[in-house]
């Protein structure tokens, strides 16, 4: 299993540079294909007096609409300048949460931008969450930040010993063959002991070894802590540069349910995280 197909979101944010920079530098080193996908969202009619204008309104939306293709097609331009990767430029009429998913559905990875309440040209706060559950492909997070380290050299695998857990530790197999070290991050084994096995993180150890994964298993307890925070806490504590997890959770109609360890990840991220579903 490899990466062959990488679409990135390139959407009008300020900060689209930072998923550029890494999914750019992820398709050099699987050499993949990398389509870079721009969004144009529909005109949405206001709520008011049917009577009134749109014409205005149209317009100011379409010029809106071409400056951010225009911003995001010259950061394309810039990420991939010398590079010679295989790639291809694709923008889309629709909103971005499903053209990114249905678009996803046909590569290998997504690589998007953590949420910035600080850009006023991100307009979806739960994009990431909404494209993992609805896509059934990975999704690699970019901090907003950016990505400090090249992701991938040191990984934490978030285990709880569920179907999610296990998608995410498969759909993550590119990145955890080539790491040099992979740390199996065990928090409260006890709660699903029998999932688990005898031993909690031996199971999922030994299936990784075959791999040829070079992996340790560390176990915590947390019982009266956030086990989101337990995980930013090791990542910090081992110099983590990429944090591998299932995403639980459902989305109906834009409105989302995550767990707890999820929505602390996603809020707080300092390294990208590979979630999966």
């Amino acid at each position: 299993m490899s990466y062959k197909t990488i679409v990135v979101h390139c959407d009008a944010s300020k900060k689209v540079s930072n998923q550029l920079e890494v999914a750019t530098d992820l398709a050099a080193r699987f050499d993949s294909t990398l389509v870079a996908l721009h969004a144009r969202p529909p005109f949405e009619t206001p709520a008011f007096d049917v009577n009134f204008n749109m014409g205005p309104l149209v317009e100011a939306h379409e010029r809106n609409i071409e400056a951010g293709q225009k911003m995001a097609r010259t950061a394309y331009e810039k990420a991939i300048k010398g590079k010679h990767l295989p790639t291809e430029w694709r923008a889309v009429d629709g909103f971005a949460d499903e053209a990114l998913s249905v678009n996803a559905r046909y590569a290998d990875l997504l690589v998007v931008g953590q949420y910035d309440e600080s850009d006023t040209a991100v307009t979806q706060a739960d994009l990431p969450e909404t494209i993992a559950l609805s896509s059934g492909r990975p999704i690699l997070v970019v901090p907003h930040i950016g990505a400090a380290m090249r992701p991938g050299k040191v990984v934490m695998l978030c285990w709880n010993a569920s179907r999610e857990s296990a998608r995410a530790a498969t759909d993550a197999l590119p990145f955890l063959k080539t790491a040099e070290r992979v740390i199996v991050l065990v928090v409260d084994p006890q709660k699903a002991n029998r999932a688990h096995g005898e031993e909690p993180g031996a199971d999922v150890a030994t299936w990784l070894a075959r791999h040829g994964v070079k992996v340790t298993v560390q176990r915590e307890p947390a019982p009266n802590t956030d086990v989101g925070e337990v995980i930013l806490s090791r990542a910090a504590d081992f110099s983590v540069d990429l944090i591998v997890m299932g995403v639980y959770g459902h989305s109906r109609v834009r409105e989302m349910v995550l767990g707890g360890a999820s929505r602390t990840l996603l809020s707080s991220m300092t390294v990208p995280v590979l979630m999966s579903h």
